[in-house]
């Protein structure tokens, strides 16, 4: 949308719709809240972090400004899932960091494909663990919990009959760390794991996130397909737990929440509903808050689909080895499968980007296939390669699925915040907020420019009238490359006088990218 202004929907005569990317609408209604009518003229943001990877903020953007997606850069093989109790089907894998460690729990399976056939019964499905001390190297320590072809030097934790009394899928758990101040120590690690007897999700517990319990006798969650990675979570932003789970609509893959007090009771289900995004299957779902914005949950679903036969398919990596899955069963031959990214202020109503977020990338082997680009569940904080840089985000993607000797996890890193920029040329563009209310001293920002490029931020009035001492001519240049840098006018940087005022941001940029911003004392 280059060179005229952006006209969003009137909500409440207050809100508007912002145009995503640079092809279709999107909006979001704020967190917790889902009619219409319960969003506020004027926005209180306290002092927390905002991002544009939403446009909840957004009224207005002009000149050549747009709102541009961003996409994780591709870094090393962190794990080989070549164990004798691993193989090529291994994947779903929960990922979080737990003080100085990281731990990370998935499936581990192996497919074998042969004329006509898919074997999948060489051992059976298990939930293994690694562990990091910076989220780039890991291991995988001899817990000595489960026997595997007479041994128990190795790194499973569960198994179908690791919990007494009940048969589980050990191979599709979800694992997390409960945030819950009031959590008992007791079950500080929780889990959900599917059972066929009787059918549904079953709630496990942990005090050292090896050694599991079941805390309740029966499902807690019964209505759904649950053949995907079925997660749970403390949300902070509304002091519940939070669950996403597997459905089929019509046919059609896709994702269900509800809300619980105690993980054990969960409230009236919700359909995940999309602004502005086609009916589309979705294999996974991946959400959960993001650690430096909370109020914002972030997923990393994977798009699936089927391709039509043609030179194209056949010209993808390991033909020989796609005609032979396809033999079992067309679709294992022909669905490819990638990345996307959605959010969400309320955890019903998402902004999905149409654009993949995590391409199958550059052809090679084992790649463009099916299973290939899930992401884990979800991504970490770590230090950067560069000496002296800033922190960055760490994510990990599945490739090799299907490929002897097993699986592999390749992990991917992104600017912190850096999912979407309100990015323009040297040409120039312009944002305008909503009218908001802020706590702070200070106004900081994430953004980058080039050498030569610009960016000004001017104070408004609700009305939308420069401020005096904080107009755009008053603000001192800000360039560079930076997570975290303060806006400073000729009067200085102090804002603290226009604290509980409603007031619009008007940002100019020029040849730069905007992430992220903030008050902050």
């Amino acid at each position: 949308m280059n060179g005229s202004e952006i006209t969003r929907r009137n909500w409440l005569k207050s809100t508007s719709l912002l145009t995503l990317g640079a092809a279709s609408s999107a909006w979001m209604p704020p967190r917790a809240q889902t009619a219409e009518a319960a969003t506020p003229a004027v926005i209180d943001i306290g002092s927390r972090r905002e991002l544009f990877i939403d446009d909840v903020l957004i009224e207005r953007m002009d000149g050549a400004a747009q709102r541009r997606l961003h996409h994780p850069q591709p870094q090393g093989i962190v794990l080989e899932h070549d164990e004798k109790w691993e193989g090529s089907g291994s994947g779903y894998h929960s990922v979080f960091q737990d003080g100085d460690l990281y731990r990370m729990y998935y499936k581990a399976w192996h497919l074998e494909a042969t004329p006509g056939r898919l074997d999948s019964q060489r051992h059976p499905l298990y939930c293994c663990y690694a562990e990091s001390k910076d989220g780039i190297l890991w291991t995988k320590p001899a817990l000595g919990l489960v026997e595997f072809a007479g041994s128990r030097q190795n790194n499973i934790v569960l198994a179908s009959d690791s919990i007494p009394g009940m048969t589980i899928d050990a191979g599709h758990p979800a694992v997390f760390k409960d945030e819950n101040p009031a959590a008992p120590d007791s079950q500080r690690y929780k889990a959900f794991v599917r059972s066929p007897r009787p059918g549904g999700l079953y709630a496990l517990g942990s005090s050292d996130g090896l050694h599991w319990n079941r805390l309740a006798s029966e499902p807690v969650i019964t209505e759904g397909a649950f053949d995907s990675q079925n997660l749970a979570f403390w949300d902070p932003a509304i002091g519940k737990y939070r669950a996403y789970w597997r459905i089929f609509t019509q046919g059609i893959r896709a994702i269900r929440t509800a809300t619980s007090e105690d993980f054990l009771h969960w409230g009236p289900a919700s359909d995940l509903t999309y602004e502005d995004s086609p009916v589309e299957h979705l294999y996974t779902n991946q959400v959960k808050p993001y650690y430096r914005a909370p109020h914002l949950l972030i997923g990393f679903p994977s798009r699936y689909l089927e391709r039509s036969a043609g030179d194209s398919l056949d010209a993808l990596p390991e033909a020989e080895h796609r005609r032979l899955r396809s033999s079992a069963r067309d679709r294992y031959g022909k669905a490819v499968t990638e990345g996307l990214l959605m959010a969400s202020r309320d955890g019903v109503h998402f902004q999905r980007w149409n654009e993949a977020f995590l391409r199958p990338g550059v052809e090679r082997a084992g790649t463009w296939n099916y299973g290939h680009q899930y992401l884990a569940w979800h991504l970490v904080e770590t230090s950067s390669a560069i000496e002296d840089a800033p922190p960055e985000i760490s994510l990990y993607a599945v490739e090799s699925y299907w490929t002897k000797p097993g699986s592999k996890l390749r992990r991917y890193t992104l600017r912190r915040d850096g999912f979407v920029s309100v990015s323009a040329p040297m040409r120039g563009g312009e944002l305008t907020t909503r009218p908001i209310k802020f706590r702070g001293k200070e106004l900081r920002l994430n953004f980058a420019t080039s050498a030569a490029g610009n960016l000004f931020v001017e104070l408004q009035d609700a009305d939308g009238k420069a401020l005096p001492g904080y107009r755009q001519e008053d603000c001192q240049s800000v360039f560079g490359d930076t997570h975290d840098r303060v806006v400073t006018w000729k009067q200085g940087a102090d804002v603290s006088s226009l604290v509980g005022r409603p007031i619009r941001l008007r940002f100019r940029l020029e040849d730069a990218d905007l992430y992220a911003f903030r008050f902050q004392d």
